[in-house]
């Protein structure tokens, strides 16, 4: 019976041989038409706040009592934020936006600059959005949401998210980002960044663990499985890189402009197998190999009768398999010794379907003086019990302008700061 309940629950979680249905984004009547005038909605009379202190401060403080770092690091609460998903740092310094896979974006500001935030509050409030996971800003200061299936973007956003109204626009229009009979409830966490020529990435990951070969033609065109790119108003849309099972983390090398991104790979082959994953992009139109490849150099079951393309790029690191790799960044402040700059932080979520669970830790990557992947090592852990119980679930990493390091944790509710020598 215990057999057929997990092939059954696998089935119905992991498998997912249908799309949800499509999402319809209700907004009050003429919001987004207000907003994008600079005008005021009358929708919301206060700012929902979420309370810094309390029992829930004091618990998330003991576990992080827990947490084992290299020698010199600490960690200490930095936000309580309700489902912290992936995170922007504003260029002002301003505030810290915080996306969720909920309804709901945060602002997170701390005033006096103690590296504890004085206030977290709901951004946009007369705006209602649809699993706002991905935020990300460029260096003018307009913050991009992506949504499961539309995307905002929010003109000096460090400036008017003070109030309810916050000016808006669409760069893709609700029902645009992907087909809407494609739309899922199963790896539509989007993340975004803006790039070097300042056009504006998105991660979308393909709905099902292995596709059939049917929707292949369909998600390539619309780089379902890949990574898209896009002028910031949305023109000009093109698809970057494809062979992606699900990325949830995305960033830029500052020293040659190659995009990296994490993959979630297949479920279901074993506690072992196959690898997560973290690739390089050097260039666009690049082929990583999913869904013939399940991870690394593993063959999916699905496909392994048929032929496999010939260009496709293999990882630079292979990680722990099921760990759940997502956020990630390129540290490029000064805080941190010499040894961790210019290289790369990953925040790994933690397994859901393996028999010893793993993950909940933050890695580090070193690069090779060719800007490829040198030396891979846990920095952070211990967000999981040697019992298997997870007391947190980082989610993403982001640098603050001083240099120390927020990680996002949307099972606590929380995000953290790692510092050093202070």
């Amino acid at each position: 019976m215990k057999t057929g309940l997990n092939t059954a629950l696998f089935l119905a979680v992991a498998c997912l041989t249908m799309p949800a249905g499509a999402q319809d984004y209700p907004q009050p009547p003429g919001n987004l038409e207000k907003l994008q005038q600079f005008k005021t909605t009358g929708d919301v009379a206060e700012i929902p706040v979420v309370p810094q202190s309390g029992p829930k401060a004091a618990a998330i403080g003991k576990t992080l009592s827990r947490i084992k770092l290299p020698q010199g690091f600490k960690i200490a609460l930095y936000a309580i934020v309700p489902d912290a998903r992936h995170m922007a740092v504003g260029p002002q310094g301003v505030a810290v936006f915080v996306g969720t896979r909920k309804t709901k974006v945060y602002a997170v500001t701390d005033r006096d600059k103690d590296r504890v935030a004085d206030e977290v509050k709901v951004f946009a409030p007369t705006i209602n959005f649809s699993v706002p996971n991905g935020v990300c800003f460029s260096k003018d200061g307009f913050l991009f949401v992506v949504e499961q299936n539309r995307v905002l973007t929010f003109p000096a956003a460090e400036f008017f998210y003070e109030g309810a109204d916050v000016a808006a626009f669409q760069v893709a229009k609700g029902g645009e980002l992907i087909p809407k009979e494609e739309e899922s409830y199963n790896h539509t966490a989007r993340v975004c960044r803006v790039g070097p020529d300042d056009k504006l990435y998105i991660a979308l990951g393909q709905p099902f663990n292995v596709p059939a070969s049917d929707k292949l033609d369909l998600y390539r065109k619309w780089g379902i499985g890949g990574i898209i790119r896009m002028d910031r108003d949305g023109k000009n849309r093109e698809v970057y890189a494809w062979g992606v099972r699900n990325s949830v983390g995305i960033d830029f090398n500052p020293k040659d402009k190659a995009l990296w991104f994490t993959d979630n790979q297949v479920d279901g082959m074993g506690d072992d197998v196959p690898p997560g994953e973290l690739n390089r992009a050097e260039k666009p139109g690049l082929n990583f190999g999913f869904p013939y490849y399940g991870g690394g150099k593993i063959r999916t079951v699905e496909y392994k009768d048929q032929q496999a393309p010939g260009d496709a790029v293999s990882p630079q690191v292979e990680y722990d398999a099921h760990a759940a790799d997502l956020g990630m960044t390129f540290y490029g402040g000064s805080q941190f010794p010499a040894k961790y700059r210019g290289g790369i932080f990953v925040a790994e979520h933690g397994s859901w379907n393996r028999t010893k669970p793993i993950g909940a830790r933050i890695m580090f990557t070193s690069l090779k003086p060719d800007g490829t992947a040198d030396k891979t090592e846990v920095f952070a852990e211990g967000w999981l019990t040697s019992d298997g119980e997870y007391l947190g679930r980082p989610v993403d990493v982001a640098v603050l302008a001083d240099g120390s390091l927020l990680v996002s944790d949307d099972f606590a509710g929380a995000v953290y700061r790692i510092s050093y020598g202070q």
